[in-house]
């Protein structure tokens, strides 16, 4: 069985959670990445494929999917579909935006206590 048949496996998502559908998957998938299940250049299946399969509309699929391609940790190869990047890509892309928000942070006077705490807010309002 190939890991495009694999994915999403028994997973679906809970249509009476708060979390929104398209959330639900792209936490789904960084959990399935992070703990190996999906393993570096495995491909996720097409949009339309994949939201008929979870039964959501395929602008959820496709938010989700655009979603981590922001973070690194999807990116799309055209004609090859969207595949999973490896864990080092997405941390030194990471790492990158984390020296620009610290430098911004410090060229600004905030404290690195200022600096978390803005960083928590900013993660909580997501």
């Amino acid at each position: 069985m190939s890991a495009h048949h694999a994915f999403p496996g028994q997973w679906k998502p809970n249509h009476a959670s708060s979390v929104a559908l398209y959330e639900q998957l792209r936490l789904h998938i960084i959990e399935q990445a992070d703990q190996g299940k999906l393993a570096p250049g495995t491909r996720l299946p097409a949009v339309r494929n994949l939201a008929e399969v979870l039964s959501v509309a395929p602008h959820t699929v496709a938010r989700a999917y655009k979603e981590l391609e922001a973070a690194g940790v999807v990116a799309t190869k055209g004609r090859n579909g969207t595949v999973v990047c490896a864990r080092d890509e997405r941390w030194g892309a990471l790492s990158a935006a984390a020296a620009d928000y610290a430098a911004a942070a410090k060229s600004q006077g905030a404290t690195f206590a200022e600096a978390v705490h803005l960083l928590a807010a900013a993660y909580d309002a997501e």
